[in-house]
């Protein structure tokens, strides 16, 4: 059981960072095998999701001073783009949390823009379970249906 979950852990962890990952697949891979339940597994996935998006909004709070730096992991023009979402929106932007490509750079923007970061985490969390729920169940009906 310990290999599955670290696993899940560190990809889900990483997927959330600016690090490219795929924790969706990893997720169906660990269902797949049947050595630990989905629940668990969904629980792990969005735990490691949470806090590589926490890593995010650090990065926004912490290191807003280089956010024109070259090297910062949002060029000017996303920055701008997504900051206008947040000035909109408000720290409901993080919602969108877990959409490919846009979510982790909405973390960081939540980060530069000072959400409160335990309202934060609770939407991110929120919004990633939700969609580890939507795969997970997707997963155990279609193994159930194409009888794997």
């Amino acid at each position: 059981m310990g290999w599955e979950i670290w696993s899940l852990f560190a990809a889900a962890f990483i997927s959330a960072t600016i690090l490219p990952g795929g924790s969706e697949a990893v997720l169906v891979a660990t269902i797949a095998l049947g050595s630990v339940d989905w629940v668990t597994l969904v629980a792990v996935a969005t735990l490691g999701n949470t806090l590589g998006s926490a890593t995010n909004w650090m990065i926004g709070r912490f290191f807003a001073q280089y956010k024109d730096h070259p090297r910062f992991p949002l060029s000017p023009e996303k920055y701008e783009k997504y900051a206008g979402w947040y000035a909109k929106w408000g720290v409901w932007t993080l919602a969108m949390s877990w959409v490919p490509l846009i979510g982790d750079a909405l973390t960081i923007v939540a980060g530069l823009m000072r959400a409160p970061f335990w309202l934060a985490m609770i939407i991110i969390a929120l919004a990633k379970g939700a969609r580890y729920v939507l795969v997970a169940i997707a997963t155990v009906y279609g193994i159930q249906f194409f009888g794997l």
